[in-house]
């Protein structure tokens, strides 16, 4: 194996990035819960005014794919199976997989819900050579989660990514040092992450197809036409990123927010669904051991003008009460006039950890119990969706309730 000194990696060490990206990931998930889905056409995104969120493979061969208007979606396969998302899912699932990751590098960074990537630079005296080391990864995830994913590695992150997805689903694609020019050479220059639109139209322009082409001019031919990226461009058709992978940082906020089918201001209608998203914003609070102070209200109109309402608490929550109380009373102060078409609620400036977790205690008589903390419900409630599902238990005030 060929060995280079690349940015980032010690003294005549070969630098080492895997990019891990789940296969239809949302989907997937969706199959893995319902066996009776699996091989059959599914898209995730329902209601005339949503977009799909996710394609599975199946649903791919009639022309659907994500970020495609359901409605022209189901047109094109009216047979499919579209169904809501579950965003909290898929959440439970991005954590699990994340942790698998962190058995095999403590350099893994999350860049998305369902995509990371991780350092693997002198590891094969734990996990052997690349092809060793991508399929175990491969192998764990599936273990863990019940899923596939496809992995790309590469000396750089930018290979790596595209790497991952050229043989996908399950799939695993390696890119030594020693075959960076080649790839390079015969890459389409729209493959590269962040190459489009007016990029791509200069580019055309100057002849360039492929990545390799870049190179037939100076950094400071490229810097002229397209500024910074210019360079940034060159670099890369160099085979250049010096990025390093970042271990994950905590999120400075958690959301939840709904497109309503039909415009509204119904009071209790708006209510139910601040009681559902504060809920699902609690408990996303609550599994990352975090509280915030800032409660936030976004609301959108019919004629697609948004607001946003925020309100900093004295103290740090993350007991679904508390936030959908202060969702409340951002609602009364906006007090809408005209119809809403989309509300969500979202809480940010992090600070303490949450109380303590559901114990013995909770399951003493009565009169024996010393006062319970503030969120002790939600932890019940965590408990035991936890162990049974998010559906195993569901507030009464949204038991008839159809997210």
């Amino acid at each position: 194996m060929e060995q280079t000194a690349e940015p980032g990696a010690g003294p005549g060490a070969e630098r080492r990035i895997a990019h891990i990206d789940m296969d239809a990931f949302f989907a997937s998930v969706e199959q893995l819960d319902h066996p009776e889905w699996r091989g059959k056409p599914l898209a995730v995104g329902d209601g005339p005014r949503s977009v799909v969120s996710a394609a599975s493979y199946e649903i791919r061969a009639f022309g659907v794919h994500s970020a495609m208007p359901v409605l022209q979606a189901k047109k094109l396969c009216p047979h499919g199976l579209f169904v809501p998302v579950r965003m909290w899912r898929y959440k439970e699932f991005s954590r699990r997989v994340m942790a698998v990751l962190q058995r095999f590098s403590p350099l893994v960074e999350q860049a998305s819900v369902d995509e990371a990537y991780l350092d693997a630079t002198g590891l094969e005296r734990l996990f052997g050579p690349p092809e060793e080391f991508g399929e175990a990864l491969r192998a764990a995830v599936r273990e863990e989660t019940g899923l596939t994913c496809s992995v790309g590695i590469a000396p750089v992150r930018f290979l790596a990514k595209i790497a991952s997805d050229f043989h996908k689903p399950d799939g695993l694609t390696i890119i030594r040092p020693g075959e960076v020019r080649a790839f390079l050479d015969a890459l389409p220059v729209q493959k590269i992450s962040g190459v489009g639109g007016r990029t791509l139209e200069t580019l055309k322009k100057q002849g360039v197809r492929l990545a390799g082409d870049i190179l037939r001019h100076p950094p400071e031919f490229w810097k002229h036409h397209l500024g910074e990226r210019g360079l940034w461009l060159h670099a890369l058709a160099q085979g250049r990123d010096d990025r390093p992978v970042t271990p994950f940082t905590p999120p400075k906020s958690s959301s939840a927010e709904n497109t309503f089918t039909k415009d509204t201001r119904d009071s209790k209608v708006l209510r139910r669904w601040l009681l559902l998203q504060s809920e699902r914003v609690g408990a996303d609070l609550r599994a990352q051991g975090v509280r915030g102070r800032t409660v936030t209200l976004k609301a959108k109109f019919a004629d697609f003008t948004q607001v946003t309402r925020s309100r900093t608490l004295a103290e740090p929550v993350c007991d679904t009460q508390s936030i959908f109380d202060t969702a409340l009373a951002l609602l009364a102060e906006l007090n809408p006039k005209k119809d809403l078409r989309l509300i969500g609620v979202g809480v940010s400036q992090f600070g303490e950890r949450p109380a303590r977790q559901l114990s013995l205690l909770d399951l003493a008589p009565q009169d024996a119990r010393p006062a319970k903390p503030k969120g002790a419900l939600d932890q019940a409630l965590d408990a035991v969706r936890g162990r049974f599902g998010k559906g195993a238990i569901v507030r009464g005030d949204l038991l008839d309730f159809d997210d």
